[in-house]
C-alpha cells in the first residue's frame, strides 16, 4: 500500500485553527544576490504565488511572513494587492532560519492548535499536498510532504565512489511541515537552547523522540534555489494557469 493513502480518506468535520508560518528571511545566496522572492513568474512575485495557495486553502486560518527588516512595506503592500486577507503579521526573521521560524511560531494566535512551516521559495505548492499535511498532523502530531527518492545515489569522497547508496524508504522531505502547536513550541525551543543544527524543522521535532508521519509530496512542489528552478516553477504554474490576475479565492479565517 503506498504511504500516503492512509491519510487520504479520514478527513475530520472540523480543522482546528491552522497558523502557517512562512519562511522568507533568507538571503537568496545562490541567487547571485537577487531575492528571488520577488522574482516575477507568470506576472506575479514568487512569494506572492506562495502565499495565495495558503489565503485559497480551507485548512489554513492564519498567515504569519517572516522577511527581512527592509522588506515589511514591500511585503505588506504585496498582501494587499493579492487579497492575502489571512495574513495577520508581518515580521522581522532572525540571523538564522531557526531563529526566524521561531520567532514566526511564538507570534501565532493563541487559537492556534497546529502550525505549519512553509518555505516561501515554494511557490508551486498546492492545495492538495498543504491538506494532506495539516490532516496528518491534526491525527498524529507532526507530519511533512515528501516524495521516493529516485536518482541513484552514489557516496563519494576525493572523487572516488565509495558506495552505491540503497534509496530504499529513502524519501525527500517538502514543506509546508505540520505539527501540534505545543510540540513545534517545544521543540524549536529545545534546538535553539542545545545549539542543534537541524535542516529542517522535522529534525527539531524528532530530536525529542516524537515521530514524523509522511504524506503525498509533489514533485511539483520545487524550492527555489537556482535559476534553472525559476524556469521550471515558471512552466509548473504556467500550466495552472497562475498569473496576475489570479485572485484569492479563499476567505479570511
Amino acid at each position: 500500500m503506498p504511504f500516503f493513502r492512509i491519510f487520504k480518506n479520514k478527513r475530520k468535520n472540523k480543522i482546528p485553527f491552522c497558523s502557517v508560518v512562512i519562511a522568507a528571511a533568507g538571503s537568496s545566496q545562490r541567487m547571485e544576490g537577487e531575492n528571488k522572492l520577488f522574482i516575477e513568474i507568470c506576472g506575479m512575485p514568487v512569494l506572492a504565488h506562495t502565499l495565495l495557495a495558503f489565503q485559497n486553502s480551507s485548512v489554513i486560518s492564519e498567515i504569519i511572513v517572516v522577511v527581512r527588516d527592509s522588506e515589511f512595506r514591500r511585503i505588506s503592500e504585496m498582501c494587499a494587492q493579492y487579497g492575502i486577507g489571512k495574513a495577520t503579521m508581518i515580521m522581522a526573521g532572525g540571523m538564522t532560519r531557526l531563529e526566524s521560524v521561531m520567532n514566526g511560531v511564538l507570534a501565532v494566535s493563541k487559537k492556534a492548535r497546529i502550525i505549519a512551516i512553509h518555505d516561501g521559495a515554494r511557490p508551486c505548492v498546492d492545495g492538495a499536498v498543504i491538506e494532506g499535511a495539516v490532516l496528518a498532523a491534526v491525527n498524529h502530531h507532526a507530519a511533512a510532504p515528501a516524495v521516493p527518492v529516485n536518482p541513484t545515489l552514489k557516496r563519494a569522497k576525493n572523487g572516488i565512489v565509495l558506495e552505491t547508496v540503497d534509496r530504499t524508504d529513502l524519501y525527500e522531505i517538502q514543506t509546508p511541515q505540520v505539527f501540534t502547536a505545543e510540540i513545534i513550541k517545544a521543540a524549536l525551543t529545545k534546538a535553539a537552547n542545545d545549539s542543534a543544527e537541524i535542516t529542517d524543522d522535522c529534525m527539531a521535532v524528532e530530536l525529542i523522540g516524537i515521530p514524523v508521519h509522511v504524506t503525498e509530496g509533489s514533485r511539483s512542489n520545487i524550492k527555489l534555489t537556482t535559476g534553472e528552478d525559476v524556469i521550471i516553477a515558471e512552466t509548473i504554474l504556467g500550466r495552472r494557469g497562475a498569473g496576475a490576475d489570479t485572485k484569492a479565492a479563499g476567505t479570511s479565517g
